[in-house]
Protein backbone atom coordinates (compact mmCIF):
# COMPACT_ATOMS: atom_id res chain seq x y z
CA UNK A 1 0.00 0.00 0.00
CA UNK A 2 0.97 3.10 -0.97
CA UNK A 3 1.82 5.95 2.24
CA UNK A 4 -0.73 8.42 2.53
CA UNK A 5 -1.41 11.16 5.30
CA UNK A 6 -3.61 10.05 8.29
CA UNK A 7 -6.62 11.08 9.71
CA UNK A 8 -8.77 10.57 13.00
CA UNK A 9 -11.57 10.55 14.60
CA UNK A 10 -12.19 13.03 17.85
CA UNK A 11 -11.60 11.19 20.91
CA UNK A 12 -13.91 13.75 22.92
CA UNK A 13 -13.50 13.61 26.84
CA UNK A 14 -15.81 15.46 29.10
CA UNK A 15 -14.45 17.03 32.25
CA UNK A 16 -15.62 18.99 35.15
CA UNK A 17 -13.77 22.23 34.08
CA UNK A 18 -14.28 21.80 30.12
CA UNK A 19 -16.86 23.97 28.01
CA UNK A 20 -17.74 24.28 24.35
CA UNK A 21 -15.44 26.13 22.87
CA UNK A 22 -13.56 23.16 20.83
CA UNK A 23 -16.96 23.36 18.20
CA UNK A 24 -14.46 26.41 16.65
CA UNK A 25 -12.15 23.36 16.43
CA UNK A 26 -14.72 22.06 13.99
CA UNK A 27 -15.97 19.37 17.14
CA UNK A 28 -19.41 17.89 17.17
CA UNK A 29 -19.54 18.00 20.41
CA UNK A 30 -22.66 15.76 22.46
CA UNK A 31 -25.75 18.47 23.46
CA UNK A 32 -25.70 19.43 27.17
CA UNK A 33 -22.04 17.89 27.51
CA UNK A 34 -18.90 20.08 29.14
CA UNK A 35 -15.84 18.45 27.20
CA UNK A 36 -12.78 19.29 28.20
CA UNK A 37 -10.33 17.69 25.66
CA UNK A 38 -10.30 16.31 22.10
CA UNK A 39 -7.57 13.63 21.82
CA UNK A 40 -6.56 14.12 18.33
CA UNK A 41 -3.70 11.46 18.18
CA UNK A 42 -3.51 8.88 21.07
CA UNK A 43 -2.18 4.82 21.20
CA UNK A 44 -2.07 4.53 25.17
CA UNK A 45 -2.22 1.54 27.20
CA UNK A 46 -5.79 -0.52 27.32
CA UNK A 47 -6.03 0.56 30.92
CA UNK A 48 -6.83 3.42 29.53
CA UNK A 49 -10.91 3.80 28.16
CA UNK A 50 -11.06 5.46 24.55
CA UNK A 51 -7.03 5.89 24.69
CA UNK A 52 -6.33 4.94 21.20
CA UNK A 53 -7.14 6.25 17.77
CA UNK A 54 -9.00 5.45 14.95
CA UNK A 55 -8.08 6.12 11.61
CA UNK A 56 -10.71 8.43 9.64
CA UNK A 57 -9.76 8.46 5.87
CA UNK A 58 -8.29 6.22 3.22
CA UNK A 59 -7.49 2.31 2.64
CA UNK A 60 -6.48 2.08 6.69
CA UNK A 61 -10.44 3.77 7.43
CA UNK A 62 -11.71 1.92 10.56
CA UNK A 63 -8.45 0.62 11.74
CA UNK A 64 -6.65 1.92 15.23
CA UNK A 65 -3.79 3.38 15.13
CA UNK A 66 -2.04 0.47 17.17
CA UNK A 67 -2.78 -2.16 14.26
CA UNK A 68 -1.83 0.30 11.53
CA UNK A 69 1.84 0.56 13.50
CA UNK A 70 1.87 -3.37 13.73
CA UNK A 71 1.30 -3.81 10.06
CA UNK A 72 2.97 -0.34 8.31
CA UNK A 73 5.51 0.52 11.20
CA UNK A 74 8.55 1.24 8.32
CA UNK A 75 6.26 3.48 6.72
CA UNK A 76 4.53 5.22 9.44
CA UNK A 77 7.67 5.48 11.72
CA UNK A 78 10.12 5.36 9.04
CA UNK A 79 13.38 6.26 11.24
CA UNK A 80 11.28 7.62 14.75
CA UNK A 81 11.29 5.29 17.46
CA UNK A 82 8.25 3.96 19.47
CA UNK A 83 7.83 4.14 23.04
CA UNK A 84 9.32 1.70 25.51
CA UNK A 85 5.75 0.02 25.55
CA UNK A 86 5.88 -0.21 21.83
CA UNK A 87 3.40 2.69 20.36
CA UNK A 88 3.15 5.75 19.17
CA UNK A 89 5.48 8.31 21.05
CA UNK A 90 3.05 11.33 21.60
CA UNK A 91 -0.39 12.26 22.92
CA UNK A 92 -1.75 14.95 20.69
CA UNK A 93 -4.98 17.28 22.21
CA UNK A 94 -6.84 20.40 22.02
CA UNK A 95 -8.15 21.44 25.87
CA UNK A 96 -11.07 23.40 26.54
CA UNK A 97 -10.53 24.98 30.13
CA UNK A 98 -13.50 26.98 30.78
CA UNK A 99 -12.60 26.48 34.42
CA UNK A 100 -9.37 26.25 36.44
CA UNK A 101 -7.44 22.80 35.78
CA UNK A 102 -6.48 21.29 38.63
CA UNK A 103 -2.56 22.33 39.57
CA UNK A 104 -0.82 19.41 38.71
CA UNK A 105 2.74 17.55 38.26
CA UNK A 106 3.98 14.90 36.60
CA UNK A 107 6.91 12.43 37.81
CA UNK A 108 10.71 13.89 37.39
CA UNK A 109 13.88 11.63 36.15
CA UNK A 110 14.32 11.10 40.47
CA UNK A 111 10.79 9.68 41.13
CA UNK A 112 10.67 7.29 38.30
CA UNK A 113 13.99 6.00 38.95
CA UNK A 114 12.37 4.80 42.23
CA UNK A 115 8.97 4.15 40.98
CA UNK A 116 8.71 1.63 38.22
CA UNK A 117 5.41 1.86 37.77
CA UNK A 118 5.52 6.01 36.98
CA UNK A 119 6.50 7.28 33.93
CA UNK A 120 7.94 10.77 32.64
CA UNK A 121 5.65 12.84 31.10
CA UNK A 122 6.69 16.22 29.53
CA UNK A 123 4.64 18.49 27.36
CA UNK A 124 3.95 21.67 25.68
CA UNK A 125 0.77 24.30 25.64
CA UNK A 126 0.50 26.37 22.30
CA UNK A 127 -2.55 28.34 22.80
CA UNK A 128 -5.41 28.83 20.54
CA UNK A 129 -7.73 31.01 22.37
CA UNK A 130 -7.59 33.25 25.50
CA UNK A 131 -10.01 35.69 27.07
CA UNK A 132 -8.52 39.01 28.08
CA UNK A 133 -7.09 38.74 31.36
CA UNK A 134 -6.66 34.51 31.33
CA UNK A 135 -3.62 33.05 32.51
CA UNK A 136 -1.77 30.18 32.66
CA UNK A 137 0.30 28.66 36.44
CA UNK A 138 3.80 27.48 35.49
CA UNK A 139 5.91 26.77 38.81
CA UNK A 140 6.29 27.79 42.14
CA UNK A 141 7.79 31.17 43.12
CA UNK A 142 10.79 31.11 44.13
CA UNK A 143 11.01 31.43 48.37
CA UNK A 144 8.37 28.52 48.47
CA UNK A 145 9.42 25.10 50.72
CA UNK A 146 7.98 22.04 50.64
CA UNK A 147 6.42 22.60 54.01
CA UNK A 148 4.75 26.13 53.12
CA UNK A 149 3.31 24.69 49.85
CA UNK A 150 1.95 21.69 52.13
CA UNK A 151 0.80 23.82 54.42
CA UNK A 152 -1.30 26.30 51.59
CA UNK A 153 -3.07 23.57 50.19
CA UNK A 154 -4.32 22.76 53.53
CA UNK A 155 -5.81 26.20 53.40
CA UNK A 156 -6.93 26.50 50.44
CA UNK A 157 -4.62 29.06 49.60
CA UNK A 158 -1.65 27.70 47.32
CA UNK A 159 -2.59 29.70 44.47
CA UNK A 160 -0.30 32.55 45.88
CA UNK A 161 2.74 30.26 45.76
CA UNK A 162 2.07 29.29 41.95
CA UNK A 163 3.85 31.89 39.14
CA UNK A 164 0.86 32.97 37.23
CA UNK A 165 2.18 33.84 33.46
CA UNK A 166 -0.42 35.94 31.14
CA UNK A 167 -1.36 34.48 27.88
CA UNK A 168 -2.45 35.38 24.29
CA UNK A 169 -3.69 33.26 21.31
CA UNK A 170 -0.58 32.15 19.92
CA UNK A 171 2.09 31.65 22.93
CA UNK A 172 3.77 28.20 23.16
CA UNK A 173 4.99 26.98 26.85
CA UNK A 174 7.03 24.12 27.37
CA UNK A 175 6.51 22.46 30.73
CA UNK A 176 8.85 19.58 31.35
CA UNK A 177 8.57 16.37 34.25
CA UNK A 178 8.12 18.39 37.56
CA UNK A 179 6.69 21.73 36.58
CA UNK A 180 4.30 22.26 38.97
CA UNK A 181 1.61 23.68 36.53
CA UNK A 182 -2.53 24.28 35.74
CA UNK A 183 -3.91 26.04 32.80
CA UNK A 184 -5.87 28.76 33.36
CA UNK A 185 -9.45 29.50 32.91
CA UNK A 186 -10.34 31.18 29.67
CA UNK A 187 -8.10 29.44 27.63
CA UNK A 188 -7.62 26.63 24.89
CA UNK A 189 -4.69 25.08 24.01
CA UNK A 190 -2.95 22.54 21.78
CA UNK A 191 -1.34 20.23 23.94
CA UNK A 192 1.59 18.10 22.74
CA UNK A 193 2.84 15.87 25.12
CA UNK A 194 5.07 12.43 25.89
CA UNK A 195 2.19 9.72 25.96
CA UNK A 196 2.63 9.04 30.07
CA UNK A 197 -0.92 8.56 32.05
CA UNK A 198 1.04 9.60 35.19
CA UNK A 199 -0.52 12.60 36.36
CA UNK A 200 -0.60 13.73 40.29
CA UNK A 201 -3.34 16.43 41.44
CA UNK A 202 -1.85 19.08 43.85
CA UNK A 203 -4.35 21.34 44.33
CA UNK A 204 -7.98 21.40 43.04
CA UNK A 205 -8.84 25.10 43.96
CA UNK A 206 -11.42 23.88 46.29
CA UNK A 207 -13.48 20.96 44.42
CA UNK A 208 -15.09 18.43 46.06
CA UNK A 209 -15.90 16.38 42.82
CA UNK A 210 -15.91 12.36 43.40
CA UNK A 211 -13.12 10.56 42.43
CA UNK A 212 -10.61 13.99 42.40
CA UNK A 213 -8.29 13.64 45.25
CA UNK A 214 -4.99 14.97 45.53
CA UNK A 215 -1.88 13.45 45.28
CA UNK A 216 -0.11 15.72 47.82
CA UNK A 217 2.77 12.67 49.10
CA UNK A 218 4.09 11.97 45.69
CA UNK A 219 3.80 15.80 44.37
CA UNK A 220 6.09 17.01 46.41
CA UNK A 221 8.16 14.48 46.00
CA UNK A 222 8.77 15.39 42.21
CA UNK A 223 7.91 19.08 42.53
CA UNK A 224 11.15 21.16 41.10
CA UNK A 225 11.34 23.65 44.45
CA UNK A 226 13.39 26.88 44.88
CA UNK A 227 12.77 28.26 41.30
CA UNK A 228 14.55 25.52 39.64
CA UNK A 229 12.71 24.84 35.97
CA UNK A 230 14.41 23.83 32.95
CA UNK A 231 15.75 26.30 31.31
CA UNK A 232 13.67 27.27 27.88
CA UNK A 233 15.14 27.52 24.85
CA UNK A 234 15.39 30.70 23.57
CA UNK A 235 13.09 32.10 20.70
CA UNK A 236 14.19 31.61 16.96
CA UNK A 237 13.65 34.27 14.58
CA UNK A 238 11.12 33.01 11.63
CA UNK A 239 12.02 32.40 8.01
CA UNK A 240 10.07 32.98 5.59
CA UNK A 241 9.89 31.12 2.35
CA UNK A 242 7.35 29.92 -0.66
CA UNK A 243 4.92 31.85 1.16
CA UNK A 244 5.02 30.12 4.17
CA UNK A 245 6.57 32.23 7.92
CA UNK A 246 7.99 29.15 9.87
CA UNK A 247 8.23 30.20 13.49
CA UNK A 248 9.86 27.58 16.20
CA UNK A 249 7.68 27.61 18.89
CA UNK A 250 9.51 24.27 21.34
CA UNK A 251 12.52 22.05 21.15
CA UNK A 252 13.11 18.99 23.87
CA UNK A 253 14.22 15.52 23.29
CA UNK A 254 11.12 14.22 22.74
CA UNK A 255 9.79 16.78 20.23
CA UNK A 256 10.25 20.13 18.17
CA UNK A 257 7.11 22.14 17.69
CA UNK A 258 6.68 24.79 14.66
CA UNK A 259 4.25 26.87 13.47
CA UNK A 260 3.56 28.06 9.58
CA UNK A 261 1.51 30.86 8.46
CA UNK A 262 0.57 30.92 5.20
CA UNK A 263 1.16 34.27 4.07
CA UNK A 264 -0.62 33.61 0.71
CA UNK A 265 -2.26 30.63 -1.33
CA UNK A 266 0.84 28.69 -1.08
CA UNK A 267 2.30 24.95 -2.18
CA UNK A 268 4.91 23.62 -1.43
CA UNK A 269 6.44 20.09 -1.35
CA UNK A 270 6.74 17.72 2.07
CA UNK A 271 10.10 16.88 3.18
CA UNK A 272 10.00 14.21 5.80
CA UNK A 273 13.72 13.32 6.21
CA UNK A 274 12.54 9.66 6.82
CA UNK A 275 10.83 10.82 10.00
CA UNK A 276 6.98 10.94 10.90
CA UNK A 277 5.20 14.44 11.45
CA UNK A 278 1.90 15.70 12.94
CA UNK A 279 0.24 18.85 11.59
CA UNK A 280 -2.80 20.66 13.39
CA UNK A 281 -5.40 23.13 11.10
CA UNK A 282 -5.56 25.25 14.49
CA UNK A 283 -6.78 28.32 11.65
CA UNK A 284 -8.34 28.10 8.19
CA UNK A 285 -7.79 24.87 5.72
CA UNK A 286 -5.99 23.31 3.75
CA UNK A 287 -5.30 19.82 1.81
CA UNK A 288 -2.26 17.44 1.22
CA UNK A 289 -2.21 16.16 -2.29
CA UNK A 290 -0.29 12.66 -3.54
CA UNK A 291 -0.02 11.33 -6.84
CA UNK A 292 -1.96 7.96 -6.72
CA UNK A 293 -3.10 8.08 -3.18
CA UNK A 294 -6.49 9.90 -1.55
CA UNK A 295 -6.91 13.62 -1.31
CA UNK A 296 -6.84 14.63 2.24
CA UNK A 297 -8.70 17.70 3.25
CA UNK A 298 -7.03 19.35 6.02
CA UNK A 299 -10.24 21.67 7.49
CA UNK A 300 -10.08 23.87 10.98
CA UNK A 301 -9.29 21.63 13.84
CA UNK A 302 -8.08 18.33 11.92
CA UNK A 303 -4.99 16.44 12.66
CA UNK A 304 -2.63 14.67 10.80
CA UNK A 305 -0.23 12.24 10.75
CA UNK A 306 2.31 12.52 7.90
CA UNK A 307 4.38 8.81 7.91
CA UNK A 308 8.00 9.02 7.44
CA UNK A 309 7.47 7.02 3.96
CA UNK A 310 5.07 9.86 2.32
CA UNK A 311 6.64 11.10 -0.96
CA UNK A 312 5.84 12.84 -3.79
CA UNK A 313 3.82 14.98 -2.02
CA UNK A 314 2.58 18.80 -1.78
CA UNK A 315 0.53 20.71 1.00
CA UNK A 316 -1.65 23.35 -0.12
CA UNK A 317 -2.25 26.14 2.34
CA UNK A 318 -5.09 28.76 2.41
CA UNK A 319 -4.41 32.16 2.74
CA UNK A 320 -3.63 33.33 6.46
CA UNK A 321 -3.79 30.06 7.78
CA UNK A 322 -1.75 28.68 10.00
CA UNK A 323 -1.02 24.99 11.13
CA UNK A 324 1.43 23.04 14.14
CA UNK A 325 4.07 20.68 12.79
CA UNK A 326 5.29 18.23 15.37
CA UNK A 327 8.28 16.67 14.50
CA UNK A 328 9.44 13.63 16.12
CA UNK A 329 13.48 13.92 17.26
CA UNK A 330 16.09 11.83 15.18
CA UNK A 331 17.40 8.68 16.98
CA UNK A 332 20.85 10.48 16.26
CA UNK A 333 19.64 13.93 18.09
CA UNK A 334 22.08 15.03 21.04
CA UNK A 335 24.65 12.00 19.35
CA UNK A 336 26.00 14.63 17.12
CA UNK A 337 27.53 17.98 18.10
Amino acid sequence: MKPYPLTFDPILKPKVWGGRSLTRLGKSLPDNVMVGESWELADLPDSIPDGVSVISNGPLAGQSLRAALEQHRDFIMGDARLSEQGRFPLLIKYLDARENLSVQVHPDAAFVAKHPDAHLKSEAWVVVEADPGSVIYKGLKPHVTPAEFAKHIESNTAVDDLISVPVRAGDAHYLPSGTCHALGAGIVVAEIQTPSDTTFRVYDWGRLEPGRRLHLKESLECIRFGGQTERQPKPHRPIVARGVKSTPLASSEYFDIERLDALTLTRFPIVTSGLPEVWMMVSGSGRIETPGGPLVDISLGTTVLVPAGLTDSVAVLARAAWLLRVKLPSPLKGLIP
